[in-house]
């Protein structure tokens, strides 16, 4: 599992932690199921905090990421596909926005948006 810590930005550690994680399993990198590094060994390869691991591993859990077995460690939890839904709606809405932004500051129309957005769904079917 691949994680990379940006110590000067200002995301905290644990935020940055969750973020990949939860990115590894939703593009499939991480696969249902697998074992996770425990928290003290990733704790110990990233140098950082086993609390701010635990953290990380913990708002996975209560966002439905991963679960939990006892004694046995942390696991990539089975995707949820509505979960999966509205992650990928929030990320949809955020690009949105941006376009929107943009579209703006350079007096573009909606009609003109919804013209290149029907040229890029042709180009992706055909």
């Amino acid at each position: 599992m691949d994680i990379l810590i940006n110590m000067k930005s200002g995301t905290p550690i644990y935020d940055q932690i969750y973020v990949q994680i939860k990115s590894q399993i939703i593009n499939g990198t991480l696969k249902e199921n697998e074992l996770l590094p425990s928290i003290r060994r990733l704790a110990k390869e990233l140098r950082i905090s086993v609390v701010t691991t635990k953290r990380a591993y913990e708002e996975l859990e209560r966002d439905g990421f991963i679960y939990t077995i006892q004694a046995k460690g942390c696991f990539v939890a089975p995707k949820n596909v509505e979960l999966l839904r509205e992650e990928n709606l929030k990320a949809i809405e955020s690009h949105v926005e941006e376009i929107l932004k943009l579209a703006v500051s350079c007096n573009l129309e909606l009609e003109e948006i919804h013209e290149l957005i029907d040229a890029y769904a042709e180009d992706e079917h055909s």
